[in-house]
C-alpha cells in the first residue's frame, strides 16, 4: 500500500504555497512524481522535497512547470515571492536540518560555533549579547545550546569540518580561564576521528567569507543546504547554484588553512600565550 502523501500547509509561506500548487496541478494532470521528474529533469526525491517545502525550487523549475501545466506564469510568480521571502523561523529550520546532517562544514569568522562551545564560553557570550537578560534567561539559553550539542554524540555522529579564523582564537569571552578551556576543547575535538579542525591565520588576508559565518550541511539523502550568519541576521540558502558557490568558497579556504596538525599546534600556542 503506497504511503499517504504528507499533508501540506500552503498558508505558511509562499514556498509552502508553491509546493501545494505544484502537487495540486500534478495530481490534476494525473502525473506521479516519477512522471513529472521525467518532464522537468529533476529527481523524484528533489521534487518531493519541493512539494513539502523542505527544499527551495531551483530557478529553472517554475518556467518548466508553467509549460507542463499551462499555468501562464503562476509558478514563476510564486517563485519570485518565495525567493524574496524572509522566514522568521529560518534559524529553527537550520537547527532541524542540523539534526539530520551527516556532514557539517563550518567557517567561523568571529566566535566559536555554538555546536562546539563550552558551557562557560556560551554563558559568557550570551551575557555579552543579552546584557539585560536575567540569570534564569541566560541559563535557559545555555541549556538549549548544550542540548543541541548532543548531536555530536549520536551513533553514528556526523562528520564535522571546522575552519576558524585566527580572530576566533584571539578574541576571548569570560576571561583567560574560560578562553583557555574553550581552546582546549577545540584541540580535543581535533583528535576525534570524525572531526577536522583547521585555522586560517591572519597572514592569509582577505577572502570571500570574511566577517561572517557559513555552515554547509549535507543531509542523509544527499541534499545540501547552507546557512549564512552576520551580526544581526541569518539566512538559509537552498538554491543549488548558490549552495555550490558557497561550497566553492569554503573549499578554497580549506585549501589555504593550516593543516589539522599545524592547526592544533597553533591553537596550543594561543593557549600558552594567555595570561594566567
Amino acid at each position: 500500500m503506497p504511503a499517504r502523501p504528507r499533508e501540506l500547509t500552503p498558508d505558511r509561506s509562499a514556498r509552502h504555497l508553491f509546493g501545494a500548487k505544484m502537487r495540486a496541478h500534478r495530481e490534476r494532470a494525473r502525473l506521479s512524481l516519477e512522471a513529472l521528474s521525467n518532464v522537468v529533469r529533476i529527481s523524484r526525491s528533489h521534487l518531493s522535497r519541493i512539494e513539502t517545502a523542505e527544499a527551495m525550487p531551483p530557478p529553472s523549475l517554475p518556467a518548466m512547470l508553467d509549460a507542463a501545466f499551462g499555468t501562464d506564469g503562476i509558478f514563476e510568480e510564486l517563485y519570485r515571492l518565495a525567493s524574496k521571502e524572509i522566514h522568521p523561523d529560518q534559524f529553527q529550520r537550520r537547527m532541524e536540518l542540523e539534526t539530520r546532517a551527516t556532514l557539517i562544514e563550518e567557517y567561523a569568522g568571529q566566535i566559536v560555533p555554538g555546536l562546539v562551545q563550552t558551557e562557560d564560553y556560551a554563558r559568557a557570550l550570551f551575557v555579552v549579547a543579552n546584557p539585560k537578560a536575567t540569570r534564569d534567561e541566560i541559563e535557559e539559553l545555555v541549556t538549549a545550546r548544550m542540548i543541541r550539542q548532543t548531536r555530536l554524540e549520536a551513533v553514528p555522529p556526523p562528520d564535522l569540518s571546522l575552519i576558524f579564523d585566527e580572530a576566533v582564537l584571539r578574541r576571548g569571552f569570560g576571561g583567560p580561564a574560560v578562553t583557555h578551556a574553550q581552546l582546549a576543547r577545540l584541540v580535543e575535538l581535533a583528535h576525534t576521528p570524525t572531526t577536522v579542525v583547521q585555522v586560517l591565520p591572519f597572514e592569509h588576508g582577505g577572502h570571500a567569507l570574511v566577517g561572517g559565518t557559513l555552515t554547509l550541511m549535507t543531509l542523509g539523502d544527499g541534499a545540501r543546504v547552507a546557512y549564512e550568519e552576520s551580526i544581526t541576521t541569518g539566512t538559509l540558502l537552498e538554491d543549488l547554484g548558490i549552495v555550490a558557490e558557497r561550497q566553492r568558497a569554503y573549499d578554497l579556504l580549506r585549501a589555504c588553512a593550516l593543516s589539522p596538525g599545524d592547526s592544533a599546534a597553533f591553537i596550543r600556542s594561543v593557549m600558552e600565550a594567555l595570561p594566567t
